[in-house]
């Protein structure tokens, strides 16, 4: 079979459909993520064991296959005949290979265009600190996170150093010299990247993913000397990043870190992608600014009053997740039961979306 030739129909597929993601597993057909759901392409016939490692095969290099048969998985970034970029993650499951592809367009959409709150453009123009980005897998952090990039790019003339495992979006330089490094192709973690910038005469810094203690640790580091930071963690709130930060580091570090924090934190966003009711997906937002009172919460250890804050500094540009899930209601941007899906706590929409 001419797996080439199978991939390149699947990838093609994948873009006219507009998917999120093509999953190819032992079993089933190939299966699209479109708008949130899972779409089995019924006219495909199901993949086979053999199949599946012939278009693994085919996506990867030499060097690549040889670290997936050593690591029993790899993520890398793959180019698609300069249509698109893909975020392919590979993986053995039941002694057969499994591969999930992640579709990143080949335009990087700006904060307006992707219905994100205007008080993203805030962090644009900061110069220094450090902002996260946060939500569960799937749910477009990076997109967000690229657009704010791509906004200081055409905007700012900086120095801007981006780590990412793999590379997903492609920018191109327009006031500012961006250098973007690959984990494994680059260079060998985001730690060592991202300490290593230190020398490199960075202005913005973006972290793909914060995955481990040192990493944090340098991140907090270089947004207190001067750095503006960019980085993306999975956790569900403001106030639960906060914690997975703290809680990250031994506990006789813990206060120093949260004074850290409490002084280089600009901001957290908290985001989940909603089905629109007239199709495609739209940002629900939890938006919480480094006020003197929030940072004072997290100087003083009470992260569990960081949602009253939030809820209560609406002036300031601050909104909860229930109140962004809220107004989409209103707005018929959203159905209600979509909006309960996402929401902690539903009782309190169900009260807000009324108003």
């Amino acid at each position: 079979m001419d797996y080439s030739a199978q991939l390149k129909k699947l990838l093609s597929l994948t873009i006219q459909a507009n998917a999120s993601d093509l999953h190819i597993s032992v079993g089933h057909p190939p299966v699209l993520r479109i708008t949130g759901r899972l779409v089995p392409l019924f006219k495909e016939k199901k993949i086979t064991g053999e199949n599946s490692q012939g278009l693994a095969f085919a996506l990867m290099t030499e060097e690549q296959k040889s670290r997936l048969f050593k690591e029993k998985e790899i993520d890398f970034s793959y180019s698609f005949e300069n249509k698109a970029r893909f975020r392919i993650n590979i993986f053995h499951q039941s002694s057969v290979i499994s591969i999930a592809c992640r579709f990143v367009p080949a335009k990087i959409k700006t904060i307006d265009e992707l219905n994100l709150p205007p008080l993203l453009h805030t962090f644009v123009r900061a110069t220094q600190g450090f902002i996260l980005i946060t939500g569960p897998s799937g749910h477009g952090k990076s997109t967000t996170l690229a657009a704010i990039i791509d906004e200081i790019n055409h905007t700012r003339t900086d120095h801007i150093i981006t780590i990412e495992d793999p590379i997903e979006y492609i920018f191109q330089d327009d006031r500012s010299i961006i250098d973007q490094r690959e984990v494994y192709q680059d260079t060998l973690s985001f730690s060592k990247a991202l300490r290593s910038t230190f020398r490199e005469d960075p202005d913005v810094i973006m972290v793909g993913e914060m995955r481990d203690l040192e990493t944090m640790g340098i991140a907090i580091t270089a947004a207190e000397t001067g750095h503006l930071v960019f980085a993306t963690l999975h956790t569900n709130s403001a106030g639960q990043t906060v914690h997975r930060i703290v809680d990250s580091f031994p506990p006789d570090q813990q206060s120093q870190v949260r004074i850290q924090l409490s002084a280089s934190l600009l901001g957290v966003v908290s985001q989940r992608l909603i089905p629109r009711t007239r199709g495609g997906l739209i940002p629900a937002c939890e938006i919480m600014m480094n006020t003197p009172a929030i940072s004072t919460l997290i100087r003083e250890n009470k992260i569990h009053e960081i949602p009253l804050v939030i809820e209560t500094s609406a002036e300031l540009g601050m909104i909860s997740l229930n109140r962004s899930l809220a107004d989409l209601v209103r707005n018929k941007e959203i159905s209600l039961d979509s909006a309960l899906i996402y929401s902690s706590n539903p009782t309190e929409l169900k009260t807000l979306a009324k108003r």
